[in-house]
């Protein structure tokens, strides 16, 4: 699928980086360095605008090395863009450790996915079918 694209960075247009890998990493494209505290959220641009098919949305998902290794994610993880949004790609970081994170240009902040999905139309009722699992919610499966 071709997806239309406008790179205003200084940097590559975002590639997988390997032969299956199902999102693309993005890249700061920041005129300083960024340093967020414990618990500091920013949003961070990529320079990126793009131009999606009808019936498909790009998911922002934290990358898992920044998580586990300094604790740094994405905070409405994941972050949907619609097929109409043509405002620039940007990423909204939070830091969730103890110790400062500076975010560089051309740093690998997040990665995007790119996923079919659909539009229902609601069919109200007064009841629902019956399942095994019935209304049991968090926690109802497990431990």
């Amino acid at each position: 699928m071709k997806v239309k694209v406008i790179n205003k960075s200084i940097h590559e247009l975002p590639a997988y980086q390997t032969e299956h890998a199902a999102g693309m990493d993005l890249r700061a494209n920041i005129a300083e360095d960024i340093t967020l505290g414990s618990l500091e959220r920013v949003l961070v641009s990529t320079g990126l605008f793009i131009e999606l098919p009808v019936g498909y949305e790009a998911q922002i998902r934290p990358r898992s090395g920044l998580a586990y290794k300094h604790g740094l994610t994405v905070l409405n993880s994941p972050g949907t863009i619609d097929a109409d949004y043509r405002g620039e790609i940007k990423v909204l970081l939070v830091n969730l450790s103890n110790e400062p994170f500076t975010v560089k240009s051309g740093e690998r902040i997040a990665q995007m996915v790119i996923a079919k999905h659909e539009q229902v139309s609601w069919d109200e009722v007064e009841l629902l079918s019956e399942t095994d699992r019935g209304v049991g919610g968090y926690g109802s499966t497990g431990k």
